[in-house]
């Protein structure tokens, strides 16, 4: 069994909780997924099963969309309503144009001190097994892209937004330091994750929809086929003569491989479809995907110095 599954993660469950339970279901070990969900989050969680888990490391940097709930006038130490508070603020009367002048720096490239309780390192320890220990040690801060930030709805202390951001953005610090700028405090009251790089929610399952399709010996119908991950990347076709070759690891010559068409303008060189670049030796490309004259994808591939090199294969062994 193999492929991406999506997912709507329920509140409650880690991210790795699903993971285990999915792997006594499906019977399969090889169960991975891009983008932990912290356990009150919920949302779309995209799980890779069999050998489509060597996809993983290609979707964790993807950008992700949240609907996050901001709750005003309350800081916690976990920066989220689940954590206990440290400080209140009663009667708090926030405008919408008071929370809009306050989005305004948080937009773009910024840098974020990622949180206590989180899973990050320092020294060999998780930070949050230091936060529960009631420690906290000097982190530093990461650079973080947030690429929309705008309000859904709300009134006074409570509001919804929109949150499309980058990998290693943390949406509850986010609203903490939201809160912070407002000179009220705040924290976030809900999370749910809409998209993560081409996937929707709006194609995801419940759990209780994948142990119903498991029990009626469906589940595989559930699953994406891997390549999916790379749709937005051009596709080239090795011809049988250099299969066997490609399936080795080896480069192929591109008088093997089956080429997208070219456009080609005068004094540029020669530029495949979805910018995939043959030009001069040395250069390399953008990624593309990889299949046998049968339509089995194989890899993910790169063109260069004349050459397909295959950069991960996915075919079964």
């Amino acid at each position: 069994m193999n492929g991406i599954l999506l997912l709507d993660k329920p509140s409650g469950w880690t991210s790795n909780d699903v993971v285990q339970k999915l792997r006594g279901a499906l019977r399969e070990r090889r169960i991975g997924h891009a983008g932990t969900l912290d356990p009150m989050a919920t949302g779309l969680l995209t799980v890779f099963v069999g050998r489509a888990t060597r996809a993983v490391e290609f979707a964790e940097g993807d950008e992700k969309t949240y609907i996050a709930g901001l709750h005003l006038g309350v800081v916690t130490d976990t920066q989220d309503v689940t954590g206990t508070v440290i400080s209140s603020v009663p009667d708090v009367h926030i405008t919408a144009e008071d929370l809009e002048a306050a989005l305004r720096p948080f937009r773009g490239t910024v840098l974020q001190t990622p949180p206590m309780y989180s899973a990050i390192r320092i020294n060999g320890q998780r930070l949050y097994d230091l936060a529960r220990q009631g420690k906290t040690v000097e982190r530093r801060p990461r650079e973080i892209t947030v690429h929309e930030l705008s309000i859904l709805d709300g009134a006074g202390s409570d509001w919804s937004l929109l949150v499309r951001c980058s990998k290693g953005t943390y949406v509850r610090t986010l609203c903490h330091d939201i809160g912070n700028l407002l000179a009220c405090g705040g924290c976030m009251s809900s999370l749910r994750r809409t998209r993560a790089g081409c996937f929707s929610l709006e194609d995801a399952v419940s759990l209780e929809t994948v142990l119903r399709f498991v029990q009626e010996g469906k589940a595989e119908a559930l699953l994406l086929p891997v390549d999916r991950l790379f749709e937005g990347d051009p596709a080239v076709t090795v011809l049988s003569a250099a299969d066997r070759k490609l399936r080795n690891g080896n480069a192929v010559p591109l008088s093997d491989v089956a080429l997208p068409a070219v456009s080609v303008l005068p004094g540029h060189l020669p530029v495949f479809a979805g910018s995939l670049q043959t030009s001069a030796p040395g250069s390399d490309c953008t990624a593309c995907r990889v299949y046998s004259e049968s339509g089995e994808f194989l890899a993910l591939g790169r063109i260069a110095e004349g050459k397909l090199q295959p950069v991960k294969s996915f075919f079964e062994v």
